[in-house]
């Protein structure tokens, strides 16, 4: 990561920490009151491709004793009425600012995937991981909703797991590829205001 993106990334993550902590504490108490405990989901994810780190979320789902690789139609049912609205709105991850603080994830990059795929495309995530992964990024803005409608069909995780990997990891991977190619500073804080406001065009 260059000096200029991580610092960008501390210099947000401070301005934004300074609005969404204390909202983050009231969706806390929300969970908490609601929902009851754990009000956090910590998730293994992989910033290189052989160094892994845990994703700070707001829970959004029911705990369940198995739980393994992306949600799709198999895991909507386990959806909380509050974790809905979380993921509507993306609240559910104001916690990774704190991955963001401590140098795990950047504001902008590919999203940090489960170990289970580094280890099913190595080659592929090699390359994807050369960049810092980040909250948001070119795949997400651009992908994120196609990938919602291909997996939300899916009825049990086996087929999930299918058309994530077959469908969603490839055509992921090379937006990514795509975004480290053009990468600056510029286009970061581009794609973080597009995030926000969902009406800015990427190119």
């Amino acid at each position: 990561m260059t000096f200029a993106k991580r610092l960008t990334d501390l210099i947000c993550a401070t301005l934004l920490a300074l609005v969404l902590v204390p909202l983050g504490l009231l969706i806390a108490a929300v969970l908490l009151i609601k929902e009851g405990r754990p009000v956090f989901y910590l998730s293994e994810r992989m910033k290189t491709a052989d160094q892994g780190f845990l994703l700070w979320k707001f829970r959004t789902m029911r705990v369940a004793e198995v739980d393994s690789g992306v949600s799709g139609g198999d895991k909507t049912s386990r959806i909380t009425p509050v974790g809905a609205f979380l993921r509507r709105h993306r609240l559910d991850e104001i916690p990774q600012l704190w991955n963001v603080f401590r140098g795990d994830i950047s504001f902008v990059g590919p999203r940090p995937p489960l170990r289970r795929y580094v280890e099913k495309f190595p080659d592929l995530y090699q390359r994807v991981l050369q960049s810092r992964p980040g909250i948001t990024g070119m795949a997400t803005l651009v992908f994120h909703q196609t990938e919602e409608r291909l997996l939300a069909p899916c009825t049990t995780p086996e087929e999930t797991e299918a058309v994530y990997t077959r469908r969603c990891v490839p055509r992921k991977a090379r937006l990514d590829l795509i975004y480290a190619r053009r990468r600056t500073v510029c286009s970061d804080l581009k794609l973080m205001l597009a995030t926000v406001f969902r009406r800015i065009p990427l190119h």
